[in-house]
C-alpha cells in the first residue's frame, strides 16, 4: 500500500512540474521579450542623451557668438506682422514663445499689436529663432523647461 502511495504522489509531482512548466513558458517567452525592449529603450535613451549634449553644446556656444554683435545688423529689422507669423510657424502659444526668447507671453501679445518693441538682447533672441525650424524650437523649450525644474 505504501508504494501506491508513493508512487501516486511522485506521479501528481511529475505532472504539477509539467502543468507548471507550460504554464510559466508563457511568462519565460514575455520576460524576455521585456528584456529586449529594455535593451533598446537604452540604446535609445543613450542616443537621445548625445544628441542632448550636442544641442547643449551648441547652446552654449551660441550666446557667445549673439554677444559680440551688439547691435542688430542694419537688414533686420523688427516687425510685428514678422513676430506674429514666425510665431505662428513654430505653431506656438504666446507663452510658449516668450519662455524661448525669456519673455512673458504679455509682452510677446504687445510686440504683436506694435505696442512695445523688444530690447536689443530681445531682439537678437528673435533674430536667432528666425532660422530654427519647429523640431529644434520644441527640443530647446523642453531644455529649458527642464532646466527650470532641475
Amino acid at each position: 500500500m505504501l508504494r501506491v502511495v508513493k508512487s501516486l504522489k511522485d506521479e501528481i509531482r511529475r505532472l504539477a512540474r509539467k502543468e507548471a512548466r507550460v504554464e510559466f513558458a508563457g511568462t519565460k517567452r514575455a520576460a524576455a521579450q521585456h528584456r529586449r525592449e529594455i535593451a533598446e529603450l537604452k540604446r535609445q535613451l543613450a542616443a537621445l542623451r548625445r544628441q542632448l549634449d550636442r544641442i547643449e553644446s551648441a547652446l552654449a556656444r551660441e550666446p557667445e557668438s549673439a554677444g559680440r554683435r551688439e547691435a542688430p545688423e542694419p537688414r533686420n529689422r523688427f516687425s510685428a506682422r514678422s513676430v506674429r507669423a514666425q510665431r505662428r510657424r513654430l505653431r506656438f502659444s504666446a507663452a510658449d514663445y516668450g519662455r524661448l526668447i525669456g519673455v512673458s507671453a504679455q509682452t510677446v501679445y504687445q510686440w504683436e499689436q506694435s505696442k512695445s518693441r523688444p530690447r536689443k538682447s530681445q531682439f537678437a533672441r528673435l533674430i536667432a529663432l528666425r532660422a530654427i525650424g519647429r523640431r529644434e524650437a520644441l527640443a530647446r523649450l523642453a531644455h529649458s523647461a527642464e532646466k527650470s525644474r532641475g
